[in-house]
């Protein structure tokens, strides 16, 4: 087990929201996006994202700036146009919020990592075997490109795929865990405990902090986290949301597109 910095109390509030100093996860898209990931984002100004087919994150470098939800809207496409947007709590007026949620942030400070001898390393190749994973077990968003976020991790019995896990956001010093799931039928075993550690250690090897998020309602999944060494560090929220249409506020001149995909 590494030792790991300590960290500020879990709390529901943005470093905007109490005046303490922002951190790299308070808006970990963006800094990802801004970061190790700016080579896959399409960006306008002081909005950005994934490609559709990589990843479904759109974030602002700061959800209270009204200039970076007129770029925001630059970014979407025409007037009336709908995009998600990661922490951010509610829209501005002439934004239609066609939905909202709410999750949890965890961080790893007293997991114990360690390889994962049976478990193979994911490619291109394997996207087929994850997307139908997906599909059956639901642990969150995974496109056919999401792969190149980062190191995905198997496990396979008769040669079949039954349990992954792997890399998403990568805001500089930290690297999140994500689409952690195992076929129904060979649930109970610890696989996804396994796969967590493995994946963890390899982040750590390279001198990252593993995190991960979790829905708010998924009590079983954090319950799992928290014994595995991550603990509670925020709360998080995020917005499916509508452009405003023709007569909305004006996107400022000036903004650029940055895609490299």
């Amino acid at each position: 087990m590494s030792p790991r910095t300590p960290l500020p109390a879990p709390t529901a509030s943005t470093a905007a929201d109490t005046g303490a100093a922002a951190h790299v996860l308070d808006n970990p898209a963006w800094a990802a996006l801004a970061g190790p990931h700016a080579h896959l984002a399409e960006r306008r100004g002081r909005a950005a994202r994934y490609p559709a087919d990589v990843s479904p994150f759109t974030a602002l470098a700061d959800p209270a700036d009204p200039l970076a939800w007129q770029d925001l809207a630059a970014l979407a496409g025409p007037p009336g146009s709908t995009t998600p947007v990661t922490g951010a709590a509610a829209a501005p007026a002439g934004w239609e919020v066609l939905e909202s949620g709410h999750g949890v942030q965890l961080v790893a400070t007293a997991l114990r990592t360690e390889p994962a001898p049976e478990a193979v390393e994911l490619g291109p190749a394997d996207v087929p075997e994850m997307l139908d994973l997906v599909a059956r077990t639901r642990p969150g968003p995974f496109l056919p490109r999401t792969i190149a976020l980062g190191r995905y991790l198997g496990l396979r019995r008769d040669g079949r795929l039954i349990a992954m896990a792997g890399e998403r956001l990568h805001p500089p010093g930290w690297t999140e865990i994500s689409a952690v799931c195992t076929d129904p039928d060979h649930r109970g075993r610890g696989h996804a405990t396994r796969l967590v550690r493995a994946v963890a250690h390899g982040i750590e090897q390279r001198g990252d902090t593993p995190f991960l998020h979790a829905a708010a309602d998924n009590t079983r999944a954090i319950a799992l986290y928290e014994s595995l060494g991550f603990t509670l560090r925020r709360h998080t929220a995020f917005l499916r949301v509508r452009t405003p249409l023709e007569g909305g506020p004006a996107v400022p001149a000036g903004t650029t597109s940055n895609r490299e995909s």
